[in-house]
């Protein structure tokens, strides 16, 4: 596959194979010619293991794969060949200087280690090991300027391989700085798209709320504003039933499905008093566990004759909600009313036995749940 990381690295390798054999293209005898062909090996062998040797490690910054990290830039280079690299820097230019003797030290085919121990810093730099690079490129000038001369040194290729260290610096740490900002720009362009998926679900929500409110109340109040506001027992019953519907659905819409809201309607219609409350703590439901409740909560209803139902979520971690029924215990209602229901419904879908029987709360049990909705 053609990809820019591939160019690079073909480009690199070719110009290091140019470069080393430019030690070999001599114009002179070599004095040592086996010191030559051993430099030439160690230089060409750290090179081409820097550019190719990938290190299997996790980038802590984003928890990702070497393999995948490696697909969009390069990787951190080990430290064994940050070691070697500063090897090749040491032994590198001297052992040229010497292989050539005295005479052939500024030939060309003698000066090519100026700009293969650049390249090789240029590479390492790329790897992400810019002290070592700096390192090396001081051990290039010293070991050049102590063979050549400071200005030989200078005018041979010293200069450009510095140069082409700080670039390398300079288009790593952009590249980088791009890469952030990308990846910053992803992230936000992510939270913009999931904060307008969420208002979409809100409008649609309010959508059906405002829909069923409408099924619900709208005919009342076409009959209260055709009657001019009088009303007469009936339509007091379902202007009552009404609201207590409206309130259902502001106050505890987890809670509610049709079946649900059928039974809430009919218990009202026989003159009962419902109140209905989810404080949240039904967040954390998967659907499943959300119909299970509901269904529970729709057969507790049906087999309500209370005069008073108070049925509220609760902070249980195995129960989802309690319903309480309360009646009085004599002619008319009163603050003695006596609890004839309880149904603690819970959570998980199964369990079905022995859940929704209505019984009177234990005794020592933890207060009454009806009386606290009062």
């Amino acid at each position: 596959m053609i990809s820019v990381r591939n160019v690079l690295t073909a480009l690199a390798l070719a110009f290091t194979a140019y470069l080393g054999a430019r030690g070999l293209w001599w114009t002179e005898p070599v004095p040592q010619p086996l010191v030559v062909f051993a430099t030439l090996g160690l230089y060409l062998a750290t090179t081409w293991l820097c550019i190719f040797w990938e290190q299997p490690i996790v980038r802590a910054d984003t928890g990702e794969d070497a393999a995948d990290v490696s697909a969009r830039g390069p990787t951190v280079l080990p430290v064994w060949g940050g070691v070697l690299a500063l090897a090749s820097a040491a032994i590198v230019p001297s052992a040229i200087a010497y292989a050539v003797g005295p005479d052939a030290r500024t030939a060309s085919f003698a000066t090519w280690y100026l700009g293969g121990i650049g390249a090789l810093m240029t590479i390492v730099m790329v790897r992400r090991r810019p002290w070592v690079a700096w390192i090396g490129i001081v051990l290039l000038a010293v070991a050049s300027m102590l063979w050549m001369g400071p200005v030989d040194a200078l005018a041979l290729g010293l200069v450009g391989s510095v140069v082409w260290v700080a670039v390398a610096q300079l288009l790593v740490r952009s590249l980088d700085r791009a890469a952030r900002d990308t990846s910053r720009l992803a992230q936000l362009q992510r939270a913009a798209s999931a904060w307008q998926a969420a208002q979409l679900v809100r409008r649609r929500e309010r959508r059906v709320q405002v829909q069923r409110a409408l099924a619900v109340a709208g005919p009342v109040l076409s009959r209260t504003v055709a009657r001019g506001g009088r009303l007469d027992d009936e339509d007091r019953r379902r202007a009552r039933i009404a609201e207590g519907s409206l309130r259902d659905e502001i106050r505890a819409p987890k809670l509610l499905d049709d079946a649900v809201r059928e039974q809430l309607r009919e218990a009202r219609g026989r003159g009962a008093t419902v109140t209905v409350l989810d404080e949240g703590w039904l967040d954390g439901l998967d659907q499943a566990s959300l119909d299970s409740v509901r269904a529970r909560l729709a057969d507790a209803v049906r087999a309500s004759t209370s005069a008073r139902l108070f049925i509220r979520t609760s902070p249980d971690e195995r129960i989802a909600a309690t319903v309480v029924g309360r009646s009085a215990s004599g002619p008319g209602l009163s603050d003695e009313d006596v609890v004839d229901l309880w149904v603690e419904i819970p959570r998980a879908p199964e369990s079905d036995e022995g859940d929704e029987e209505g019984h009177a709360p234990r005794p020592g049990g933890g207060g009454d749940p009806g009386r606290e909705a009062e």
